[in-house]
């Protein structure tokens, strides 16, 4: 059961929540990648809303059932890209942030993938992502009623 609906949420906070999604996904950074990290952030943190609708968005981005049903063992598989593994890394360190900095060698990672704009957009969309699941599960937002709307 919900315990805030959106209706509740204050206008201005999703406003600027979503101002802030509009300038991540016009970034220039491929749209289908930033799915697939939001899709991995939201399972890795459990939460139902933003799984169903990080999944019926890469669905509309015309991403295969294979890759969608595999995000979860991404690591064990050798059909998604360099590039995307490097970001799929990178947002499982940042989602799973430990209380030290965050080690040279992981940084190193995204940094042999990415140009440094490149890794400012990321190291945003993986903190947008993670302030949504908190939001969501928070609320209790109901999963399944996800609409695409491009």
């Amino acid at each position: 059961m919900e315990r805030i609906s959106f209706t509740e949420i204050p206008k201005e906070m999703l406003g600027k929540l979503m101002d802030l999604e509009n300038y991540i996904n016009n970034s220039g950074i491929d749209l289908k990648l930033l799915e697939l990290m939001r899709l991995r952030v939201a399972q890795i943190n459990g939460c139902a809303y933003c799984v169903d609708m990080h999944h019926k968005e890469l669905k509309h981005l015309k991403e295969t059932d294979l890759r969608l049903s595999s995000l979860v063992v991404w690591e064990e598989t050798s059909y998604f890209t360099n590039k995307e593994r490097a970001a799929l890394y990178f947002t499982e360190i940042l989602t799973k942030l430990a209380p030290k900095p965050i080690k040279e060698k992981d940084y190193q990672v995204i940094k042999n993938q990415f140009k440094k704009e490149e890794i400012i957009i990321l190291t945003l969309a993986i903190s947008q992502i993670n302030t949504w699941t908190r939001l969501m599960k928070t609320f209790q937002i109901e999963a399944g009623n996800y609409r695409v709307n491009r």
